[in-house]
């Protein structure tokens, strides 16, 4: 029976990361059920893996043409294949497929993750042989031990949200046509035996639907995927999209994107890009070549949705927020990431690799529909894409608890900067304001500091001098050179930075010098005054 992925991607790892494949250039009973137990134990919730038979790996690379199998020889593996299952404690049975490659027969198995970890294997198929649980660590299958075993058995009973059971609904809410639109995009030769098999086999096949014949039910990423009106069994399980035409906040148009993931998915990108994102082209004098940029970089914007998409928990009744301004776009789900992933983390790496997931069905169907990077990608794409369009990088938040992520994808700062004079002489006021209210010439700029000064402040900074003001106040609180200020920032030490970032807040009395007078001493280093203690002081109200 064909698996419902799309063959030649599968082998080149263009859908599925490369320590979820295992290549086997002949049949070898006992490697086979150590990596069978890995994969079914799936101590990372990556959502199991596949074993192809007959395709040599040499240095981490694919041997072709493959080496193949005899046509004889499939039928006696897969025999032989359903002993070693019985071998498994708790039984244990992968889904098998012979294909033909290049002209050459393979035999590939699909280790989807156990319900009932932990699992063992024999550790030879000799007589007397002890049993272990083996788990997969990077591409290899291992026995656990010590701390490794203790995570796995910690696992034990307990299945990601997204490959439950839903005992809400029957198998008539999932939707053929959806599944066989599905299975027609990512090119599986499932498609043509669907025509022939029953909707239970056919959605057992997917692991879309598990239980007795007599009782068979959707689990929840099939639900997520190919049912019509997801929202009927999930809480709010839907995009909300507020578009703010202009700065101020009152004038808004508010807008809710439903259907199955990918559906919500391509609506959402189809606005971004109609309405929304605008490439500029920039004339420069004396040059013959035009600056071409885009306000908002759509791959980081895709990048972003779809790693919300991915992550979010189903289980809460939250739904993903996009709030689009004129400045930024800001993309808000709920929880955070899965530790040992942290705010920390979140916030300094450019590159994530996470060692557990919280929804590992879900990402395998995005990754088939190209929605999504492979594992630990989708980062470098969005600082990758920000950095190509010339844009700031993205800002990624989240609190000490993990109980959201909120990442801002701010405009190119051409566009950012495109203010009228009317406006740019109002800012400038405001601005003298703060600095005024910081050197304690009149508390204007600080009544009511409770109702709102703190962001107002914020905004009026941000637009004048730029938006990193409060991080640099308070990293400042500490007397250091300007080459330790910028790494810690992670920003280049640089005369154009200094003159962006740094400059603006000496120049408002925020900052001050060691050696005012010898800016170039090597010595020289920089500390927070008064008016940056007071300044700083009004912009935390925000958070109070």
């Amino acid at each position: 029976m064909a698996l419902p992925v799309n063959i030649e991607a599968l082998i080149h790892g263009n859908t599925i990361e490369w320590e979820r494949l295992e290549f086997k250039q002949g049949w070898n009973p006992e490697d086979v059920i150590h990596a069978m137990c890995a994969f079914a134990n799936d101590l990372h919730n990556w959502g199991g893996g596949y074993i192809i038979i007959g395709v040599a790996e040499q240095d981490g690379q694919l041997v072709f043409p493959p080496a193949g199998l005899h046509q004889n020889q499939i039928d006696a593996i897969q025999k032989k294949i359903l002993e070693l299952g019985y071998k498994m404690q708790p039984n244990y049975f992968p889904i098998t497929q012979p294909y033909l490659i290049q002209g050459k027969h393979i035999l590939v198995l699909w280790c989807p993750a156990g319900d009932n970890r932990v699992y063992t294997a024999p550790t030879s198929l000799g007589n007397g042989s002890l049993r272990e649980p083996y788990v997969r660590i990077g591409s290899n299958s291992v026995i656990a031990r010590a701390e490794i075993l203790k995570s796995l058995q910690e696992l034990t009973a307990r299945i990601p949200f997204d490959d439950r059971i839903n005992n809400r609904c029957t198998i008539q809410d999932l939707d053929l046509g959806l599944i066989q639109a599905y299975l027609q995009e990512v090119k599986s030769s499932l498609l043509d035996e669907s025509q022939y098999m029953s909707f239970e086999d056919l959605c057992r096949t997917m692991l879309i639907a598990k239980g007795v014949n007599e009782d068979i039910r959707p689990v929840n990423v099939g639900l997520l995927f190919f049912c019509k009106a997801p929202e009927r069994f999930f809480n709010r399980v839907w995009i909300e999209l507020v578009w703010h035409e202009d700065g101020s906040g009152n004038n808004f148009k508010e807008l809710y994107f439903k259907g199955p993931l990918q559906k919500q998915l391509r609506d959402v990108f189809s606005f971004l890009q109609a309405n929304i994102i605008v490439e500029h082209v920039v004339k420069h004098a004396g040059n013959a070549e035009s600056e071409r940029f885009y306000n908002f970089p759509f791959a980081a914007v895709e990048e972003v949705l779809s790693n919300a998409v991915y992550h979010k928990s189903y289980e809460l009744g939250n739904p993903i927020e996009v709030q689009v301004w004129p400045d930024k776009i800001e993309i808000l789900s709920y929880p955070g990431p899965v530790p040992p992933v942290n705010a920390y983390i979140l916030k300094t790496q450019r590159r994530i690799v996470a060692r557990e997931y919280r929804n590992r069905r879900i990402g395998d169907f995005l990754k088939e529909l190209h929605l999504t990077e492979g594992r630990g990608t989708g980062f470098p794409t969005i600082y990758r894409a920000m950095a190509d369009n010339g844009s700031p990088d993205p800002i990624i938040d989240t609190d000490e608890a993990s109980t959201y992520v909120l990442v801002t994808i701010r405009a190119h700062e051409d566009i950012d900067n495109q203010v009228s004079n009317g406006d740019k002489l109002l800012i400038f006021n405001d601005l003298q304001k703060i600095i005024a209210y910081s050197n304690g010439a009149g508390n204007g700029a600080g009544n009511g500091a409770g109702n709102g000064a703190g962001q107002q402040a914020i905004e009026i900074i941000r637009k004048a001098m730029h938006d990193r003001v409060p991080e640099m106040l308070q990293i400042l609180k500490v007397s250091m050179k300007r080459s330790e200020l910028f790494e810690k920032m992670n920003l280049s030490n640089q005369s154009k930075t200094r003159s962006k970032y740094l400059d603006p807040i000496i120049a408002a009395g925020w900052v001050s010098m060691e050696f005012p007078m010898g800016k170039t001493n090597p010595n020289q280093t920089y500390y927070i005054t008064e008016a940056g203690n007071r300044i700083l002081e009004l912009i935390n109200h925000r958070n109070k």
